[in-house]
């Protein structure tokens, strides 16, 4: 394990490199973000420069919650509450209040590290929660493990995601498009939003609006910017994205019971370069909006712990 000089930081934090079992993985410090992850040199997530801002949220860490506080305000224990509003095209609170914190490292290895950052109390979240990363490479992948603790303040809302752009082999030095690859996403019911604002409205059946990703399909033309759930899992209780190329080459994406949520995003972006060139699969505890109508919203007291992890594995050499 290796960081920069912290003289001479990058834009996007303090850099860790791990290595092992023909995996290598870039994490930067701000927002715990995967900024590499490669298998045998081919790229498993879309990657970005150490000297540029995590770009559409790579890789980063979603809590305390993850996805969408619908207008930037809830209501908690009887309390309402307004958060800062961090989507401004459409009026929410985004991803959490980690997107742009800085992580300590606690512990390193050549194959692991340790991060841990804290949420300080504020307006809208008036909770002081610890929130600890871990990485670490083994035969199977690199892995996420994250752990929260509240600190002080009365009982907090909580919730879990992570934010990694999956992507199929391309040529070296490019970016394919997701049009040509295939994905296969184990959920029975997806939630509805509206068109403009993304604004939870209900769920349905995967099949009644064409996200029926349960047997492997290529992604084509499709738009998906949505959650599933009803997720099946293997018998290790494990739910697994698999996104791979004519070949049958790419990475999966597995979690546990603890994130009952996924969701998908085609990476449509307005930057057109950058557009639709890689997966978002985000494995969540909650799902968007999950603070306005209370699904699946952790309660964390003081000194509990709420847990979590996720592996990427590559398919194929």
């Amino acid at each position: 394990m290796s960081a920069y000089d912290a003289g001479a930081r990058p834009l996007s934090g303090a850099q860790f490199a791990l290595d092992g079992h023909g995996y290598h993985a870039e994490i930067a410090s701000v927002g715990a973000a995967i900024r590499v992850l490669t298998f045998n040199g081919r790229d498993l997530v879309r990657p970005f420069r150490a000297d540029e801002p995590h770009p559409n949220f790579s890789g980063i860490i979603l809590a305390p919650w993850p996805n969408r506080v619908i207008d930037a305000q809830y209501s908690w224990d009887g309390e309402d509450r307004r958060l800062a509003v961090t989507e401004p095209a459409r009026g929410h609170a985004l991803h959490g209040l980690l997107v742009w914190q800085e992580f300590d490292v606690v512990d390193s290895s050549e194959s692991a590290v340790s991060l841990r950052s804290v949420v300080e109390p504020r307006d809208g979240y008036p909770h002081r929660v610890q929130v600890d990363v871990g990485y670490s490479l083994n035969t199977d992948g690199l892995t996420t493990s994250v752990s929260a603790t509240l600190l002080a303040g009365a009982a907090a809302p909580f919730g879990w995601g992570s934010h990694s752009y999956l992507v199929a082999p391309s040529a070296p030095g490019t970016l394919s498009p997701v049009d040509g690859w295939t994905v296969s996403v184990p959920a029975a019911t997806v939630q509805t939003v509206t068109q403009d604002r993304l604004s939870p409205t209900g769920l349905a059946a995967v099949g009644e609006l064409s996200y029926d990703f349960r047997e492997p399909r290529v992604i084509g033309d499709t738009f998906i910017d949505h959650a599933f759930t009803d997720l099946v899992r293997d018998e290790d209780a494990q739910a697994r994205v698999r996104l791979t190329d004519a070949s049958g080459v790419g990475v999966e994406m597995s979690w546990g019971p603890e994130c009952g949520w996924l969701q998908i995003h085609t990476a449509d972006l307005p930057e057109v370069a950058a557009s639709r060139t890689g997966l978002a699969v985000e494995p969540m505890t909650c799902p968007p909006g999950a603070y306005n109508s209370g699904t699946d919203v952790i309660r964390l007291e003081v000194d509990e712990h709420a847990e979590a992890s996720w592996t990427l594995t590559a398919i194929g050499d």
